[in-house]
């Protein structure tokens, strides 16, 4: 692999507080030394928490999109009856 991927690999495995607890602490070791890869690093968690924030987002359009076709567009009314009955609601 080369040594770009290794670096990016390493320091997933650091945010993700997986690998041994040896090489956690050589990777600490190495963020205390490297202002460089403290900027790596800190790019990298911001593109993991930009993904799952675009991962939640496009679940909830989703789960929108079922809720429409279930509870808005009249086309499973036994469903729909269901659930009332289950939740007590007036949906």
């Amino acid at each position: 692999m080369r040594t770009s991927l290794l670096e990016i690999k390493a320091l997933e495995t650091h945010l993700l507080k997986s690998g041994s607890p040896q090489d956690r602490l050589v990777m600490n070791a190495r963020l205390l030394l490297s202002h460089d890869l403290r900027i790596d690093l800190a790019a990298q968690k911001a593109s993991y928490e930009l993904i799952q924030k675009y991962g939640r987002r496009q679940l909830r359009e989703e789960i929108k999109a079922v809720e429409n076709e279930v509870f808005h567009s009249g086309n499973h009314p036994k469903f729909m009856e269901r659930i009332r009955r289950i939740f007590g609601l007036n949906l």
